[in-house]
């Protein structure tokens, strides 16, 4: 959601699994961005997003959990967190306070040590005064008292002591340069209570948000490590790596796109715990998207399951593109899959086709170019005078129907909406307009307009109505 600001002092939040990190990034930006759960290894992906502590800005990076256990995904996510952590400007190295320092814990934060950064020990699940006494067992790391932190983040505990150490390690901001006279807030640590009312995206007209949507191991995080052209999530051959959804935004034709790396969607009958929560967190994402990219394995044989998610996409009415990846194939090839495509995913029909190999770059760049007209496409605002003509022409092509002899009679067309286009037709017997001869506006409009890829909604409403529930709707 955010563009990285090289300016901004950089904190990454390093250690294993299940110690409270994603917590303590959600207690610190305030908001629920990383998925929480007692699972270890929940989170995969490193995650970044602007702070404020008590006025000075940051930019805070989560990194997955490490832990050597699996090496087919935990090697390469520890990689990822080192790495990070020399990226950063000051690290806080989190361990759990209910269990006795391992020889894992020890060995990766002398690593630390030795990268010269503003290191602190962060030792969580300190829930109460009694358990404070545990803290001493940790001073055999050799990190002196004032860069040891005992916090109980869900007991809200400790956590503005760390605030303060961390606001110390900040430049002060603009303000504080300025006026020289700012304080910090009193002693409340109500600022980084976690609330979980979302932030309304504010949208503008340079801004698309991009859902990558599909099942598990289609190759999501590849499109998107493609499309940004570097390294951003964790890939793994392995089902099911990528959990957390990942922002990334970055410009491209003077426009901001943002695009949200999606957990993959499993069978109902496998999804579970951490899967389940991820799958509601995809549908929170389409909310606010304004693409999809539906992407589909080529190598493989599409399935239900597919045409169960393409059907999420449809719900929530996105401009889409639906993306073959894998895709290796000449050209006849292609054209038998797109028949198939097309032929399972009827409803889709507006959605451009476009196959491209993640791992190759192939397409990529057609992939960018067509996000940027679609998001056009989707946001466009027709006139009325244009709307108008272009539905008494098709009016006069094909006469309104007259169910049981009623008169039916268009008085005037106005667009009404956008992303995507929503158009009414005010009528003198609105609700007896078959949907049959909507679709067939719709697709008359699809002739005249460049609608590609986008959802046209067609709604038709009496003279003065303007309530909802009178109107009737078809989208097509």
């Amino acid at each position: 959601m955010i563009i990285q600001n090289t300016e901004k002092l950089k904190i990454a939040l390093v250690g294993q699994p299940n110690v409270g990190k994603s917590s303590l990034f959600n207690r610190i930006a305030k908001k629920r961005i990383a998925i929480v759960s007692e699972q270890a290894g929940t989170t995969r992906d490193i995650k970044r997003h602007d702070i404020t502590i008590f006025g000075r800005e940051a930019l805070m990076l989560d990194t997955g959990g490490i832990d050597e256990t699996n090496d087919a995904i935990f090697s390469n996510v520890k990689r990822k967190a080192v790495e990070t952590a020399k990226e950063a400007d000051i690290i806080l190295f989190m361990v759990d306070g209910k269990r006795l320092p391992d020889d894992k814990d020890k060995e990766l934060f002398y690593e630390l040590q030795s990268l010269g950064k503003q290191l602190a020990l962060v030792v969580n699940k300190i829930d109460n005064d009694k358990e404070k006494e545990r803290l001493w067992e940790f001073y055999e790391f050799g990190i002196g008292e004032e860069n040891l932190f005992g916090i109980s983040v869900s007991h809200n505990r400790g956590t503005r002591t760390l605030f303060d150490w961390i606001y110390g390690q900040l430049p002060p901001s603009e303000d504080e340069l300025m006026e020289n006279s700012e304080t910090k807030d009193d002693d409340s640590e109500e600022e980084f209570v976690f609330d979980e009312e979302e932030e309304k995206v504010e949208e503008n007209e340079n801004q698309i948000r991009v859902a990558i949507i599909g099942k598990v191991n289609v190759g999501k995080s590849s499109i998107l490590n493609a499309l940004v052209g570097h390294e951003r999530s964790v890939v793994s051959p392995i089902a099911g790596t990528t959990i957390d959804p990942v922002d990334e935004t970055f410009e491209y034709k003077d426009k901001e796109i943002t695009f949200v790396d999606t957990a993959g969607l499993r069978r109902r009958g496998s999804i579970e715990g951490i899967e389940k929560f991820a799958l509601m967190r995809t549908k929170d994402m389409l909310q606010v998207a304004n693409l999809a990219l539906f992407v589909i394995d080529a190598s493989e044989p599409m399935a239900d399951l597919d045409e169960k998610i393409a059907g999420l996409v449809d719900e929530f009415g996105l401009g889409t593109i639906i993306v073959l990846n894998k895709w290796d194939e000449n050209v006849d090839t292609f054209k038998k899959v797109e028949a198939e495509v097309r032929r399972r995913f009827r409803f889709l029909y507006y959605a451009p086709i476009i196959a491209v190999s993640a791992k190759t770059g192939r397409s990529i760049d057609r992939l960018k170019d067509t996000l940027v007209e679609i998001h056009e496409n989707y946001s466009q605002r027709i006139s009325t005078s244009v709307l108008n003509e272009i539905i008494d022409t098709a009016t006069r092509r094909h006469s309104l129907p007259s169910p049981n002899g009623a008169y039916l009679r268009i008085y005037y067309t106005t667009q009404f909406a956008t992303k995507p286009p929503r158009v009414a037709l005010i009528m003198n017997k609105p609700r007896l307009l078959h949907f049959s001869y909507k679709r067939y506006l719709i697709n008359f409009l699809r002739e005249k307009l460049n609608l590609e890829g986008t959802p046209v909604h067609i709604v038709t409403r009496g003279k003065g109505e303007r309530e909802e529930e009178k109107e009737v709707v078809i989208k097509y």
